[in-house]
């Protein structure tokens, strides 16, 4: 937690540095504030509108109901002194009494329209923010996710974004609306005393600067800890999740775990009650000079009352109209403070929205080819993740031609997956080139490739929805096409499973929801297989799929497999040796280079690593 200091407290050349700094971050709190406002009314035009209106009308009321209520008490000390009596009294009152009960029906169905219309809004912009969020998600290349400083920005966009968006639009409503009441304040108290109104607002000025002092070292706090605060929710996900608690009981990991948990969310209680204290100490200080200052305007006021200076029903107005037109200086100055606070939060939506995809997107992209005729070629491929110093993959070449089907086998880590991940353009070459039918993979258009091909990772999603979504999300322009989804369910031996159960292919898989069916490793992998062969794709990729499978069910799958894969070119990773010698040329990778290649039997004849491997493989069997 560090100092808080004041701009005074610096010597001359640190004190300029810091008062530019400030001016910047007031910009562009003010950008980010007039970027909230086009959020907002592109979320509902109508609602904004709608809370536009309730401020102008919220606006005029104050100064129309104390103008009323000054006539109301001069009309009543005038009817004294007539001696008129009660009844003439009354009937000249009653009009204004009747006109202050109009005003304040209106000010009540004013403030009912407000809520309703911010209820409205706000639904909205949690939708329309979150929506934007998530788009930008998707747009983003696959090293962001493999990127820690990713989910910080992630996390700091995430965090109040549409709450702060909705604060700042309600915010500045209310901002306009007190500084139209002001100005009508205003209007009656020069008529009184101008130097009235300037040391009520000379008063509030110190409360407003040390607020925004304080907001700015809220953010500061806030935005500096967006990794430890993941790691806070990674702890209660851990210690709640259905995939995790297993091993927690069994581990009695259950208490220390808690305990991290704990620690951190008490020093984070600290860091804010700390701010929170020397705040709430600020607001005070500086809230007691207001106050002395209102009652000195308070006495000015009886004391010219007393003195015959100004009437009864003025000593009431002014008292209203100063009381008020205080409180409307510090509702300016807070509301300027939490507009500035905010806005300082929206940035990191804003920063977050700015981010752009590292794979640079063709100009002119062409459409990938619907049916493969020269194959695919890596052509002196090297490729390293962001961040790492060494290669996953280096001086690849390979030709996969039209319609073959190739195993890449090698130990973990020696670069099978990432070689797949090239291929699907979820990274592009650090070097070389990946070519389609002579093409270079980065002239197409990026989504028309992926079409092309079917991918199955290891780590496939279980999807806790319904089976037949599970398949048919393989080709989700398909998904309403049940025939085409039970076809490939019974390719892949997904379909007996899918209808043994009490709602077939409607029954929701995974235990997230009521009544799920939850399944276990293989019948899982058979619903991935599943997607995997609902993909109407030239090139289809499964990465281990058959590692959750025994013996007898992957045997089958695999028998099925060149049948299923006769139009289609198929590349297969796996550590199983018996499932990849029916392909017709085996690759083997070790460190990231393509070391061996060729078919089964010419492989073990060889008497390179494959053999060696599959030897290994084979006696364990025995």
């Amino acid at each position: 937690m560090q100092r808080m200091v004041f701009i005074g407290d610096a010597p001359p050349a640190q004190k300029s540095a810091k008062m530019s700094e400030r001016w910047a971050k007031i910009k562009d709190s003010i950008a980010n504030v007039r970027r909230a406002f086009g959020l907002v009314w592109g979320a509902h035009p109508a609602s904004a509108a709608a809370m536009a209106v309730c401020s102008i009308v919220g606006a005029l009321l104050p100064a129309a109901q104390a103008w009323v209520g000054k006539l109301i008490v001069d009309a009543v000390v005038d009817g004294i002194r007539s001696g008129a009596g009660a009844q003439a009294g009354l009937s000249a009152v009653l009009p204004w009494l009747l006109i202050e009960l109009a005003l304040v029906i209106v000010q009540a169905a004013n403030g009912q329209a407000r809520r309703f219309a911010e209820h409205v809004l706000h639904a909205r912009i949690n939708l329309g923010i979150n929506s934007q969020i998530i788009r930008k998600a998707l747009e983003l290349d696959l090293s962001h996710f493999e990127n820690a400083e990713y989910y910080d920005k992630l996390q700091n966009a995430r965090r109040e974004a549409d709450w702060r968006s909705l604060q700042i639009v309600n915010g500045g409503f209310y901002l306009a609306q007190n500084a139209v009441t002001l100005i009508s304040f205003a209007a009656l108290l020069v008529r009184f005393n101008p130097w009235l109104a300037v040391i009520l607002f000379a008063a509030t000025l110190p409360a407003f600067i040390a607020q925004s002092q304080f907001a700015e070292l809220h953010f500061r706090v806030l935005s500096w800890r967006a990794s430890e605060a993941r790691k806070l929710q990674y702890l209660e996900y851990l210690l709640t999740d259905y995939d995790s608690v297993k091993e927690i009981k069994l581990f009695n990991l259950g208490e220390p775990l808690l305990k991290r948990y704990a620690n951190l969310f008490w020093k984070f209680l600290k860091e804010d009650q700390a701010i929170a204290g020397k705040r709430s100490m600020a607001s005070l200080g500086w809230g007691l000079l207001a106050t002395f200052s209102y009652y000195g305007a308070y006495a000015w006021i009886v004391w010219r009352a007393v003195g015959g200076e100004i009437t009864l029903g003025d000593m009431t107005l002014y008292l209203g109209v100063a009381r008020s037109s205080q409180g409307m200086f510090e509702a300016i100055f807070y509301g300027l403070s939490d507009l500035y606070e905010n806005g300082l939060f929206m940035s990191n939506l804003f920063a977050f929205l700015a981010l752009k995809p590292k794979m640079v997107a063709a100009s002119q992209p062409v459409s990938a080819p619907t049916r493969i005729r020269r194959g695919i070629e890596f052509r002196n491929v090297s490729f390293r993740y962001e961040g790492h110093e060494e290669f996953a993959l280096r001086h690849v070449n390979l030709i996969i031609g039209p319609g073959e089907k190739i195993a890449l086998v090698g130990l973990n880590g020696a670069g099978k997956t990432t070689l797949i991940k090239l291929l699907t353009r979820l990274y592009d070459p650090t070097e070389g080139q990946i070519l389609l039918d002579g093409v270079d993979l980065r002239e197409y258009d990026l989504n028309d490739l992926r079409r092309r091909i079917g991918v199955i990772f290891q780590d496939f999603v279980r999807y806790h929805l319904a089976a037949a979504e599970n398949v048919g999300f393989g080709q989700i322009e398909a998904l309403d096409d049940r025939p085409r989804i039970v076809c490939a369910a019974q390719k892949s031996g997904a379909h007996p499973i899918i209808e043994a159960m009490a709602d077939g292919y409607e029954t929701v898989l995974g235990r997230w929801f009521s009544r799920g069916r939850d399944l276990s490793g293989g019948e899982w992998q058979k619903i991935a297989l599943g997607r995997a062969f609902m993909r109407d794709c030239e090139v289809l990729v499964l990465d281990e799929p058959t590692a959750a499978l025994d013996a007898e069910n992957e045997l089958r799958v695999f028998q099925q497999f060149r049948e299923l894969t006769a139009d289609k070119t198929a590349v297969l990773i796996s550590h199983r040796f018996s499932t990849v010698r029916m392909a017709d040329r085996i690759f083997v990778i070790e460190e990231g280079r393509i070391t061996e290649q060729g078919s089964h039997a010419e492989l073990l004849a060889r008497g390179g690593t494959y053999a060696r491997l599959f030897t290994l493989q084979a006696e364990s069997y025995r």
